[in-house]
């Protein structure tokens, strides 16, 4: 029923059913929407969906895909992978796959740089790759970047360092001794991990991108979940030299975690959305997270939908359209609940809309209202 409320809103379908001689019909009144819209159609459809702004996490950029409408956030997680990826790789099929994505994108960030492999010392690294990378991104127009550690390891990317220099220098042994070939042990590659996902944090930090984490529930059935908590990365979170670097828990630990997601939004420099939510669970149990959140820190919770492309039937705009109302209601429905408990007045109930639906995330990325 979902989707055939979107084709009807997004294309003025006039059915109540997807026979297969209606759906063709649709899909001929697609097209001819898309052609007449060309390069504007993603406007097109922010507009129909009632959406200001889109974050894109994609590689690149398409076509129409522009600011001040669409936004661009790159995955990173290619620069924690310098070295031969077979000691981690190989827990499952997915894991396997994911890696020899990753080992592709960063022989594309690599080229981009001028670079046939990687350097040979940590230090040359950091400064030639990973920061020369995020200034790239962030002069082509990126506004955060995004990890989806949780689809290749555990988010436990470790405590704290109480040695920094020492920790510095196992990772820097480690990296000089297998940049060049070699294949190093899980425990070393992890250590190495460890110490560049700070290293990358930092330098968003100082470029002012905010670092999205994926969070909770993945695809696919080799998913490892328990190893998606967000709660995993307070050694991250709680590490005084990344104070400076904003963190988004992307989906806000999806299904199971999003009661850790509530405690994690004390932390000053820590934001989550509700992305994702919008169509894995029902719109009620999502409004018991929003209402959770928001009788913690308001000013910390942000909309996001997680739209994707599908099949042409039901694509990229329908799933828009899907968690968008699911979003939206949610809200009202949590933001009824409080005031109807008497928490908040109608006045306070809109200004929280606001704030979840657009000025959090405005200030968070420097918009303004």
């Amino acid at each position: 029923p979902q989707y055939l409320a979107a084709w009807k809103a997004l294309y003025g379908y006039p059915y109540n059913d997807s026979r297969p001689e209606h759906v063709r019909e649709l899909m001929q009144k697609k097209q001819k929407v898309m052609q007449q819209q060309g390069d504007n159609f993603p406007n097109w459809v922010l507009d129909h969906l009632g959406i200001e702004t889109e974050l894109a996490n994609r590689i690149v950029m398409g076509r129409g895909l522009k600011p001040p409408r669409f936004r661009w956030v790159p995955f990173d997680d290619a620069l924690l992978l310098p070295l031969n990826n077979t000691s981690v790789a190989n827990d499952t099929p997915d894991r396997k796959y994911f890696y020899s994505r990753e080992e592709m994108l960063l022989g594309k960030y690599l080229k981009n740089l001028g670079l046939s492999a990687v350097p040979a010392t940590l230090q040359e690294y950091v400064g030639k790759v990973i920061a020369a990378t995020l200034e790239s991104q962030k002069q082509q127009g990126a506004v955060a970047i995004k990890f989806e550690a949780a689809y290749l390891r555990s988010l436990d990317f470790g405590p704290v360092p109480t040695d920094r220099a020492e920790e510095s220098g196992e990772a820097a042994r480690i990296y000089a001794r297998y940049a060049q070939g070699g294949i190093p042990s899980r425990d070393d590659y992890i250590r190495l991990q460890n110490h560049l996902l700070r290293a990358i944090a930092r330098e968003a930090g100082r470029l002012g991108l905010p670092v999205h984490f994926h969070t909770g529930g993945g695809c696919g059935s080799y998913f490892m979940l328990n190893g998606s908590n967000p709660a995993l990365l307070e050694g991250v979170l709680n590490d005084p030299s990344l104070r400076k670097t904003t963190f988004v828990l992307v989906h806000g630990g999806a299904g199971a975690f999003t009661r850790y997601t509530s405690y994690l939004l004390m932390k000053p420099n820590v934001y989550a959305d509700f992305s994702e939510q919008t169509w894995l669970v029902s719109t009620h149990r999502l409004s018991e997270v929003i209402r959770d959140w928001l009788e913690w820190y308001p000013e910390k919770v942000m909309f996001g939908t997680d739209l994707y492309p599908n099949t042409p039937e039901i694509n990229w705009e329908e799933i828009g359209w899907q968690t968008t109302q699911s979003g939206r209601e949610a809200l009202a429905i949590a933001l009824t609940g409080m005031m109807h408990d008497g928490q908040i007045t109608r006045e306070r109930a809109l200004e929280l809309a606001r704030m979840a639906l657009h000025d959090n995330a405005a200030k968070l990325y420097g918009w303004g209202k």
